[in-house]
């Protein structure tokens, strides 16, 4: 007769959990790019910091979260987003980034979305789009 040890099925349990629910969710990043396909800039906003640098064609600064929300809410209203093509992504120091194509009614933007963990959660610290030639 088999004796198990409870101690060995418990770790193999907690193990196994542990690597399924690191499929089972999304990290931020992917979320963040999800919120770009779809030109979510309520979504995309969710993973703002507290100040974030914005970069347009026509303007760039540091914002608060909410001015840098209704910013980006306006650019992606005005261009009509269509999707977003993701080129690259990749660990920073401290963080993700990722940079691809956001496709517009007017044209395609360069996107660089660059973010810091702060506490237990990842934050966008700088978002910039850049007209492609």
């Amino acid at each position: 007769m088999k004796t198990f040890n409870m101690k060995a099925i418990l770790t193999s349990l907690l193990a196994a959990s542990m690597v399924m629910m690191s499929f089972a969710q999304p990290s931020t990043i992917d979320e963040v790019i999800g919120a770009l396909r779809s030109g979510d800039a309520d979504g995309l906003s969710k993973y703002f910091d507290d100040n974030v640098e914005v970069t347009l064609p026509v303007k760039s600064d540091t914002y608060s979260k909410a001015q840098a929300q209704v910013i980006v809410k306006d650019f992606f209203d005005n261009n009509n987003v269509k999707g977003f093509d993701l080129k690259h992504k990749g660990d920073s120091p401290g963080g993700h980034y990722c940079i691809g194509t956001l496709q517009t009614k007017t044209g395609n933007y360069r996107a660089h979305v660059f973010m810091k963990s702060k506490g237990n959660k990842e934050v966008v610290k700088e978002i910039r789009f850049q007209p492609m030639e």
